[in-house]
């Protein structure tokens, strides 16, 4: 398998991290979206949407972090990042859909680099804006977290699912943006349990070879 990704892209550590649980080898193919490189025609061949992570598995191009994490979840099922309960999978994946739909898209570089270079927003108001959506995003998910016993070590049960694989990539970015996290303490709780393991640690951003 062939990993085409960014390093400080937080869908690309999504995949790297689910590749890593599953104990899955994979060639690493930096993609620098700060250079562009994104709009080469090579990859844009491989990718129309030119975006990061894509996944080539043989013959088969996955694009899309949720689409590639649940493609490794049924071509390698062990260990599990879905539980078996239909209605746990749906939490876990309601989990994982509060941070990449309505927290993720709002703090994409494409979406910052618009904000300041077409609509002329400061580089204060465009941090502003983004730790608005990441702040109140995760309050959501805090609440979600701390009102169900189903949350256990992680963000459902003793066990990381696709929920702590979407969950922390967001949280080193919310760091890095100096977003406040104090009112969060459930969701920085899972956070630490999971910077624990190797699979969260040594696929993070700054672990990465092309990290700069």
């Amino acid at each position: 398998m062939k990993l085409y990704n960014y390093f400080r892209s937080s869908a690309s550590y999504r995949v790297r991290i689910a590749l890593a649980l599953k104990g899955l080898d994979y060639d690493y193919i930096p993609v620098h979206l700060q250079r562009n490189e994104q709009f080469a025609e090579s990859y844009a061949a491989l990718s129309p949407a030119r975006l990061v992570p894509l996944l080539e598995d043989g013959d088969n191009l996955v694009s899309q972090s949720l689409a590639i994490v649940e493609y490794l979840e049924e071509t390698h099922p062990e260990p599990p990042l879905l539980p078996k309960d239909a209605a746990a999978r749906a939490r876990v994946r309601a989990l994982a859909l509060d941070i990449a739909c309505e927290i993720h898209p709002l703090n994409n570089l494409r979406v910052l680099r618009y904000l300041v270079k077409d609509m002329k927003v400061s580089e204060d108001d465009k941090n502003r804006w983004y730790r608005h959506w990441v702040e109140t995003g995760l309050e959501v998910v805090e609440q979600r977290l701390a009102g169900s016993p189903a949350t256990g070590r992680f963000c459902h049960g003793d066990a990381p699912t696709l929920a702590d694989v979407v969950l922390v990539p967001q949280i080193h970015n919310a760091q890095r943006f100096e977003c406040r996290l104090d009112h969060v303490p459930t969701v920085m709780r899972v956070f630490e349990a999971c910077m624990a393991l190797d699979a969260f640690a040594k696929t993070q951003p700054s672990a990465c070879p092309d990290a700069a």
